[in-house]
């Protein structure tokens, strides 16, 4: 399987999914505005009218990558939440995944995390309300943790951005160079959000 079908296997046809792949990599390189539609055309291998085949505009290209990776984010969380009850595991899991996503995807989630304000006001608004289902999702697990007594912050929606937060960053320094793999990274990011809601963290082995 190419790296674009797997980064997003229902977009087709495949010739679209270069121009996304290419889209990524030159606006994760120049950023988007410095990015013309015949960088990304020239990257997939197209002319440059080939991109309008595919997408109406350069902005409409980020769009579908910007909804596409929060969509997949926001299912892994939903995902992890559906499978356990108990607050502590579904921060701890939640982090790992969201981490490792955005390790292994370090350049598409650079763009979809950092090129937001780029998209139209009607687009925007649709990624927003993904990242706000995200954030509100974790914090109802922050909320009952905290009625549980599991955990120990006074404001949960704070808490939710800052345990996300450490998944979004690591998109900006990340690389395929980084001697820690996008799993063991969330690990390690795990434990730090659960230490960062003063849960009880169990000692290492």
């Amino acid at each position: 399987m190419s790296l674009s079908a797997e980064l997003w296997p229902d977009v087709q046809p495949d010739a679209a999914r270069r121009l996304m792949l290419a889209a990524v990599e030159s606006f994760a390189r120049r950023g988007y505005h410095a990015t013309t539609t015949r960088d990304i055309a020239g990257a997939a291998g197209m002319s440059p009218a080939a991109l309008y085949v595919h997408f109406p505009s350069k902005a409409a290209l980020l769009f579908t990558i910007s909804r596409s990776g929060h969509e997949q984010t926001l299912g892994l969380v939903q995902n992890v939440v559906a499978t356990s009850a108990e607050p502590a595991e579904v921060i701890r899991r939640v982090v790992e995944d969201f981490v490792a996503w955005h390790a292994r995807r370090h350049l598409v989630a650079r763009v979809v995390q950092y090129e937001l304000a780029a998209l139209p006001e009607r687009e925007y608004e649709i990624v927003a309300d993904l990242r706000r289902l995200i954030e509100n999702t974790v914090r109802e697990v922050i909320t009952e943790g905290v009625r549980a007594g599991v955990f120990q912050v006074r404001d949960p929606r704070m808490a939710a951005r800052a345990v996300l937060s450490l998944g979004v960053d690591v998109a900006r320094w990340y690389t395929s160079r980084n001697r820690t793999t996008p799993d063991e990274l969330g690990r390690e990011y795990g434990e730090l959000a659960l230490r960062m809601l003063g849960a009880a963290v169990p000692p290492v082995e």
